[in-house]
Order: C-alpha cells, then structure tokens, then sequence
C-alpha cells in the first residue's frame, strides 16, 4: 500500500476510535434517571398540540432538497476557477517561467518542465468550454424546476376570479398545492 493510503486509513480509523471512545465516556459519566417529564414530546418549550401524526407539507423537503442540488453544484465551480486561473497563469508567456511552473504545479503536481503556452491556454479554454456546458445543464434543471412549479410555494384560489363570478371566488378558502387541494 502506498503511504496515502495507509495515511487515509489511519485518519478513519483514528476518527471511528475517537467516535466510539465519546460514545462510552458519555455512557458512563452520565447519569441514567428516566421519568415521565423526560419522555414528553418537546417542541422548542411549547406545549405539544395535537397529535404528532400529522400530513407534513411536502414542499419544505422538496425547497431543502432543491436547496442542496442547486448548493452542491455550485460548490463544483470553485476546482474549476483554481484550474481555469492556473491553466491561464501558466500559458501566459508575459511571466517568468517560474511562476509559470508555479501554476502547471497547481494543476498537475510534480511538473517539472515548464509547460508550453499553447497547449496551456488551449487546456483553459477546454476548461471554460466545460464550464459553460456544466452552467447550460444547471440551467435547463432551474427551467424545468421553474416551469413545472416546483420554485413557487403556495397557489392561493381564493383570490382568482371563477367562472361564478368575483363574490364565488372570495368565499373559496381552499388552497391548491401542486395538484391537490387542501382547505
């Protein structure tokens, strides 16, 4: 094996030991005292209401799950800005060679030759062409996203004019909430 390896396996074996470890400690230090007050239902100091077997709105998981595709995405673009900026420092022929090999290191570690400027500034428009796809594809996914509704949060009825008329529509407390109707 080589040392990265072995380096990459200790790191998670010293990770689950420390887990394990403040797992027991914490099993032994404290104290074990049940009772009813400890096994009532806690909600931020509120006194529960109702029952806990309620429908939950879908739509806070779809927002968090949007939330993390769109946010996961956009952290892929900062590799992509160090290897853009590197591959154009390094085919940039106005530097010295050394900050030049500086930036082919950033890139590919252990260069050793000073790389050449047209294949550099070549690799930096294959990388911008790369980006451009990837920011094509996220944008097609927020238009479909977009289009099929999902963005907005709730349609209210109540305030749209219906075929009986203005006073109908104002009567209607009903809320529609992606194809279904709740009221």
């Amino acid at each position: 094996m080589t040392s990265l390896v072995v380096g990459i396996l200790v790191f998670v074996a010293v990770g689950i030991l420390f887990l394990l470890a403040n797992l027991a400690l914490g099993k032994l230090i404290r104290p074990d005292r049940p009772s009813a007050a400890k096994g009532e239902i806690y909600e931020c100091g509120e006194k529960p209401v109702g029952t806990a077997w309620i429908r939950f709105d879908l739509r806070f998981y779809v927002v968090a799950l949007l939330f993390v595709i769109f946010d996961v995405e956009m952290a892929f673009f900062f590799p992509w800005a160090v290897v853009f900026g590197s591959a154009n420092r390094a085919g940039d022929t106005g530097l010295p060679d050394a900050e030049r090999m500086n930036a082919a290191n950033t890139i590919a570690p252990g260069t050793t030759t000073a790389p050449d400027p047209a294949t550099m500034q070549a690799f930096a428009q294959f990388a911008f062409a790369e980006f451009l796809i990837f920011f094509a594809i996220l944008l097609v996914g927020f238009a479909y996203l977009w289009k099929r509704g999902d963005l907005e949060w709730v349609r209210s009825l109540g305030g749209q004019v219906r075929e009986g008329g203005r006073e109908e529509a104002q009567k209607s407390t009903k809320m529609e909430v992606v194809g279904t109707e709740i009221g």
